[in-house]
This record gives C-alpha cells, sequence and structure tokens, in this order.
C-alpha cells in the first residue's frame, strides 16, 4: 500500500502475539503496547535530519550526528491511545504532548470528538498521531483534519493493528499522511472490530468493559 509502512520485524511480531492474546492481562498489555509503540516511533522517526557538531570525548575531540532542531508533537487520540505515549516519549522526551478526545458511536460507527488540547507551532513540528486500532478510520481521519486545521503539516499516524478499511478511509481523505503499523489485519466485522485483532485496545489497556 503507498505511504503505509509495515514495521516488519521479529520483535514485533512476537509482542504483538502476546498482545493478542486474550489470556494477556492488564499490566503486560499496558507493557506490551508501550514497547511496540516504542518500536514503530524508530521506524517513524527514521528520516529525521541530522547536523554535525563537535564534542570531546573522554580522549579526544571529534565530531558527531545529533537531530537538526526538528519539534515533535506526540498526539495520542483518547483513549486507547494514552498507551503508547509513554513508549513514544522514553524515546523522544522533548516531544510536546496534546490529547485528543474521540469516541465511536457505537450505533452509526462515526467519531464523535469531545475535547482537544494540542501545542502550538503545529506547522514547525513533526506530528505524530497515535491510535493502536486504526478501524474504521473515522477517529483518526477527524483527528487528522482537526491537528490540519491546526496548522499541522508533517504528519505521521502510528497504529499498532489497522484495518485495510482503515488505512483506505485515511488516505482518502490525507493521502499525504504517512500510517505506520505493526500489522495490517484481515478486515472488520459488522460493527467494525478488527478481525482478528486483539479486542478494544481501551477495556484491556485500562481493564474496564
Amino acid at each position: 500500500m503507498e505511504n503505509v509502512i509495515l514495521v516488519d520485524h521479529p520483535l514485533i511480531a512476537h509482542k504483538l502475539s502476546h498482545l493478542r492474546d486474550e489470556g494477556t492481562e492488564t499490566k503486560r498489555f499496558r507493557e506490551l503496547t508501550a514497547e511496540i509503540a516504542t518500536l514503530l516511533c524508530y521506524e517513524a522517526t527514521k528520516d529525521l535530519v541530522l547536523e554535525e557538531i563537535v564534542i570531546k570525548t573522554p580522549l579526544e575531540e571529534t565530531t558527531a550526528k545529533v537531530i537538526k532542531g526538528k519539534k515533535v508533537a506526540v498526539i495520542p487520540i483518547l483513549r486507547a491511545g494514552l498507551g503508547m505515549v509513554e513508549g513514544i516519549t522514553n524515546l523522544l522526551p522533548a516531544a510536546r504532548v496534546g490529547f485528543v478526545g474521540i469516541y465511536r458511536d457505537h450505533d452509526s460507527l462515526q467519531p464523535v470528538q469531545y475535547y482537544s488540547k494540542v501545542p502550538g507551532k503545529m506547522d514547525e513540528r513533526l506530528v505524530l498521531v497515535l491510535d493502536p486500532m486504526l478501524a474504521t478510520g473515522g477517529s483518526a481521519t477527524h483527528a487528522i483534519t482537526l491537528l490540519k486545521g491546526e496548522g499541522a503539516r508533517d504528519i505521521k499516524l502510528l497504529s499498532i493493528v489497522a484495518a485495510p478499511e482503515g488505512i483506505a478511509a485515511v488516505h482518502a481523505k490525507h493521502p499525504d499522511v504517512t500510517i505506520v503499523v505493526a500489522a495490517i489485519d484481515r478486515g472488520l466485522n459488522e460493527i467494525g472490530y478488527i478481525l482478528p485483532g486483539l479486542g478494544d485496545a481501551g477495556d484491556r489497556l485500562f481493564g474496564t468493559r
């Protein structure tokens, strides 16, 4: 799929298998979500621009490379996106974190926004949108539209499991957004859940039903 990065790595495959398992308890589910998010972030940031600086090691002066002043915003879609934040900010501790609150209406399957708070200068930032489950794509598409309205131009969507329908829905409205995923599953069931999926990520992260 164009503008989709499927991160095919043994560590992700292993962790995702345990994440999918219905017997995985809440604490371990949270840990696995954060760990997979870290690995997705590694892939999503591989094109950050570097510049050379001069440093002094304990032995001599040398040149070294650092990220060239790129600002980053991490935007989880509440509530399940919260489970990915720590995994991202462990790698990018200087990143600003915003929030977009959206829930999916169970009858219409349409997104309903109830909250948003994002950092300033969005036009200067790499914006990483976090949504563990890219199912119908409605919430992610809505969030990206909102962020573009705030000035964001460089946006990547990080999802752990995606359905082809969700990818298509996002790219129908936002073909410029790169989607970074750990798995692309078979499709959706009649109520919009990913198959085989891993269930409701929010419920499994926070122990709710």
